[in-house]
């Protein structure tokens, strides 16, 4: 896989953030691997302790993917490339459903955060990128309260939890609904359009290798279990 070579439009101090996220996502993963292979006695879906830890990763990521569509609408990014990356997070989704669904028939992963992230990307690049700063803010509190003010019945089928308005959590590995995430990918799209200067400058000493591993979210997020649950089946 050839490495790309940093550019002066790539935001590094950005890449270095998302490859944060990956090297702590890698690290509880590996963790859960552990505990599925029965090397560890934790409860993953119940104990704050990773509860927690997931919250902050899914967080951070789409953080990031707020903040780099930020970049890209400031650059004039065309729609070509948007489509094009779009429909590479989509069809990882569809893969993603599929592979669960083989792995934990029970709780396969119908909107974890790959679906998650393919429509809140449409819903942001296709008419919320407009918005004036104070109407996202409103939005992103709303999409953030949302889920605390209840729930209805209706929002609890396979083909309608996507929205969040849940009455309980449905029994899935992955679950990252619109609401309340749509706001944290609004967050970081109000913050790096308001200081876009954030992302610019030198990395911090130590930072270059995340900043390299920030450039291949989707390819690390797609092979880094395979290679985890292989390594440890063969252990």
């Amino acid at each position: 896989m050839q490495v790309p070579a940093p550019s002066p439009s790539r935001a590094d101090r950005l890449d270095a953030l998302r490859g944060a996220a990956i090297v702590w996502m890698v690290g509880f993963h590996f963790c859960f691997d552990l505990n599925h292979f029965g090397w560890l006695q934790q409860d993953f879906y119940r104990d704050p302790f990773w509860t927690t830890q997931r919250t902050a990763i899914v967080s951070l990521f789409l953080f990031c993917a707020g903040s780099g569509q930020a970049l890209a609408v400031a650059a004039g990014q065309g729609a070509g490339r948007f489509w094009r990356r779009w429909g590479r997070i989509a069809g990882c989704a569809l893969l993603v459903s599929a592979g669960s669904w083989w792995m934990f028939p029970r709780g396969w992963i119908s909107f974890g955060i790959l679906h998650g992230m393919a429509v809140m990307l449409l819903l942001l690049r296709l008419g919320l990128a407009r918005w004036p700063t104070w109407a996202l803010l409103a939005l992103a509190a709303l999409a953030l309260v949302a889920p605390q003010l209840g729930g209805h019945p209706f929002f609890d089928s396979r083909w309608t939890n996507w929205v969040g308005l849940v009455t309980h959590k449905p029994v899935t590995e992955d679950y990252a609904p619109v609401l309340p995430w749509l706001g944290v990918m609004l967050l970081g799209f109000v913050f790096t359009r308001s200081q876009p200067e954030r992302w610019s400058g030198r990395l911090p000493p130590g930072a270059s290798g995340l900043a390299l591993l920030g450039r291949w979210p989707l390819s690390i997020y797609m092979l880094h279990q395979p290679v985890l649950l292989g390594l440890l089946a063969v252990l």
